[in-house]
């Protein structure tokens, strides 16, 4: 074998070689990038989604912001269900539950997908190979930005509707002239003192009658006697009763002097009898004229005196009422057939 055909050998065992070292480099490179953990072991979780936003294999598994593993395969199950299986490291064996929530996110405003399993920090069960655990939408890219034009629309609507009152405003000549007239800033001046004023004077007068409730309430005064007063209550019941008790004897006297008169009159005008023999004494007639003369003065005295205790402060309230019940009796006679 010549020198040059032992030297294109060993050039072509140099590149096979070189060619080999680079395929082995690439798929290397490859299996990092997808991450999936070629010298540790692994196991998997499901999650159940009805939008995977974009998910793919390869995209990172995170728990609690810490990358757990990757995304292995989205599959889809049927019309409304896509199913995510994760590849996650078994260092987490111990660490997620059954009841951890898995949800779509983003790794930044807009870069690839990444699914988060959050904690639900409640008792569980660790979660095991082929666990499928609960789901929780999150909100999408498209969601925001639909949202965000409709916050656009709405601040471009704001933009015209306040534009065209400004421009109203403008044009309005009676709020310029209002605003450009001097004499409103003292007019405003003038009311805000006669404001003050009119409150300074409602406070002198919260605070008097302030002070009057308090008095009353401490039993000062007239008006606190006789609201706080237990004695002078007691004595004022008793006065009415008293008064009332007088009520009732001159009624009482007044229809035995109604009988007796009637039977003085019957006497006189039918015939014999003592009374019809002692009237025609000159002298007893006269000392009975006398009698009935002294009854009915002290009658008059009597009405005036209960004339006056009507007009007192003290038994005022209480004869009105009696004079409404006796007009109210009165109406009641007089409607009943």
């Amino acid at each position: 074998m010549t020198m040059k055909e032992r030297k294109a050998i060993n050039n072509v065992k140099l590149g096979f070689f070189v060619v080999a070292g680079l395929a082995f480099l690439v798929l290397v490179l490859y299996m990092i990038g997808r991450d999936q953990s070629m010298f540790g072991s692994n196991y998997t979780l499901k999650a159940r989604f009805d939008h995977v936003q974009g998910l793919v294999s390869g995209n990172n598994v995170r728990y609690a912001g810490i990358e757990a593993g990757t995304v292995k395969k989205v599959s889809i199950l049927n019309d409304t269900v896509i199913e995510v299986t994760m590849l996650i490291e078994k260092r987490m064996l111990n660490i997620i539950r059954k009841n951890a929530l898995v949800s779509i996110g983003t790794e930044g405003l807009v870069g690839n997908k990444v699914v988060n399993i959050t904690p639900a920090h409640e008792p569980a069960d660790f979660a095991v190979e082929g666990d499928i655990l609960p789901t929780r939408r999150s909100v999408s890219t498209d969601d925001m930005l639909n949202t965000l034009e409709e916050t656009n629309k709405d601040i471009a609507f704001i933009a015209r509707e306040l534009k065209t009152t400004v421009t109203r405003i403008n044009n309005s000549s009676a709020l310029w002239n209002m605003l450009s007239d001097s004499g409103i800033p003292n007019d405003i001046r003038s009311s805000v003192h006669q404001i003050r004023q009119a409150t300074g004077k409602a406070n002198l007068m919260v605070n008097d009658l302030h002070e009057l409730v308090r008095d009353v309430k401490e039993g000062k005064g007239s008006v606190g006697a006789l609201l706080t007063d237990t004695a002078f209550a007691y004595n004022l019941n008793q006065l009415m009763m008293q008064y009332q008790q007088v009520g009732v004897q001159a009624d009482s006297l007044a229809k035995e002097m109604q009988a007796m008169v009637s039977s003085i009159r019957q006497d006189v005008n039918q015939g014999p009898g003592p009374v019809h023999s002692l009237l025609k004494d000159k002298s007893i007639s006269d000392k009975l004229q006398q009698s009935l003369d002294n009854i009915q003065k002290g009658t008059d005295g009597f009405n005036q005196n209960m004339e006056a205790l009507k007009h007192n402060f003290l038994f005022r309230g209480y004869f009105r009422k009696l004079e409404k019940k006796q007009r109210k009796a009165a109406a009641e006679n007089a409607a009943t057939p």
